[in-house]
Order: structure tokens, then C-alpha cells, then sequence
């Protein structure tokens, strides 16, 4: 059984003050704090968990709550799902990761979403944002775009990549490659690190309400000091 999903109304949140809602997502580094808003349609990932008893414990419960009400094979088949990708998550530096998988009208479909924390690009002129974007456009990984969020200055990219089906989950002796939609957010923080997000789908009938939904986590997205100040990053050409 898959949980109905709705897109919801873009919701519009105010600068400097906290994420409303229960914050659920968090990054630290050593003075910046990064906290968000995840949705309750989706479940975390435990990326994290070094102990393997526990990591199996939490993937059967994360299953059990992505499909209530399912049969106990159908929900160790998407626990097994999630486990193979963890590797693939944690090799391209994802630190928090979540999976939601439910319907819109009757049609199954699902999205991951995963934060990380990487270096900033060196730049002569302290312009990351200028960086970000004109790398992602050489690169031409998708439609890129200099944007604002309550939290600061970010820039998006969306796209569609082919992603590598693993071979224990197909037929296919070589597994398969799906094409895989996605919006990804690089929000350039004041310590020299950029928060990367992203949110992937590879069903297509999802997108209009992942993409919705995802508008809604980015825009949540507060950042603090290391005591717990708010912390807002200028716009370019602004005094902070």
C-alpha cells in the first residue's frame, strides 16, 4: 500500500526567523549550523549508522512506514532497495538523506532527497555564486539558475541523468539504467562550504509534486552559528 501524495501550496517563510514546523534535517560544521524542514511523507535514511544490527532495524522500520499496511515481503524488498543505494548516497558525499514513496491518482512513484556539505570554489573575486553557476552551465548538467532563498543567495540546476539500476534488483545481468529527473540547490555558506540538496525522481508522474514539495524544503532552510545565532548571507554587492 503506497501513501496518497498531494503537491502543496508553495509556502512562503519569513527571513531570520526559525524554520517553522519540527526541524528534522541538520548539518554541522565546525561554524555553521545548517537546519530544514522535512515533510512527514518522508522517511530518513540511516546513512550515519555504524552499528549493522541497528542499520537493519531502522531500515525495517523506515519500510514499514513508507508502506503501511503492506505485505512484510513488499516492505523488505523497498529495505533492501534503500540499503543497496546507501553506498551510491555516501560515495557522492550525501551526509543526510530521505525517501518517500507513495502515489499521485493511482500511479506509484518515489524521490529521494540527500543534503551534503562541500568545499566552496576558489574564486579570485569571492563569488561563489558566479562559480557554482558557471561551472554547472560548462559542465551542462541541466537548466541552471542564480536564485534567493530566505537563507541567502543559492543557485539551482534541473535535469535528467541516467541512473544505474543495480544488477541484484533486475533481471539483467548488467542491471539498468533509468532516466532520473532532478533539482539540485547549492546554497554557498560564509565559512567557505556550500550545502548541496537534491531531489531526484525516477517516476516521471511525480514531478510536478516532488518538485513542489522540494521548493518548500529549500525555502525552509535556516543556518546558525555554532551558539545558535541566526545567520543570514547577504546578497552580493550587500554590506553584512
Amino acid at each position: 500500500m503506497t501513501v496518497p501524495i498531494e503537491a502543496p501550496d508553495v509556502l512562503e517563510f519569513v527571513p531570520g526567523r526559525p524554520a517553522p514546523g519540527e526541524t528534522t534535517g541538520v548539518l554541522r560544521s565546525d561554524t555553521v549550523h545548517v537546519r530544514w524542514v522535512m515533510p512527514e511523507i518522508f522517511q530518513d535514511i540511516p546513512l550515519n549508522e555504524e552499528d549493522d544490527d541497528e542499520a537493519v532495524r531502522l531500515l525495517e522500520e523506515l519500510a514499514q512506514k513508507a508502506l503501511p499496511g503492506a505485505e512484510a515481503e513488499d516492505q523488505l524488498k523497498l529495505a533492501v532497495v534503500i540499503a543497496l543505494g546507501m553506498d551510491d548516497l555516501l560515495a557522492g558525499g550525501a551526509e543526510y538523506a530521505a525517501v518517500c514513496v507513495g502515489a499521485v491518482g493511482e500511479n506509484p512513484c518515489t524521490a529521494t532527497v540527500f543534503a551534503s556539505l562541500t568545499d566552496s570554489p576558489d574564486t579570485t573575486d569571492d563569488d561563489a555564486i558566479a562559480a557554482i553557476a558557471s561551472s554547472l552551465r560548462r559542465e551542462g548538467l541541466g537548466e541552471t539558475a542564480e536564485i534567493h532563498l530566505p537563507c541567502g543567495p543559492a543557485v539551482s540546476c534541473v535535469g535528467t541523468r541516467d541512473d544505474k539500476v543495480s544488477a541484484e534488483l533486475t533481471e539483467s545481468p548488467d542491471g539498468l539504467t533509468i532516466p532520473t529527473s532532478f533539482i539540485r540547490v547549492y546554497v554557498p555558506l560564509p565559512n567557505g562550504t556550500t550545502l548541496v540538496m537534491e531531489m531526484s525522481t525516477p517516476t516521471p508522474v511525480g514531478w510536478d509534486t516532488f518538485s513542489t514539495i522540494f521548493g518548500n524544503i529549500v525555502s525552509s532552510i535556516r543556518l546558525f552559528t555554532a551558539d545558535g545565532t541566526a545567520l543570514i548571507v547577504p546578497d552580493r554587492g550587500t554590506d553584512t
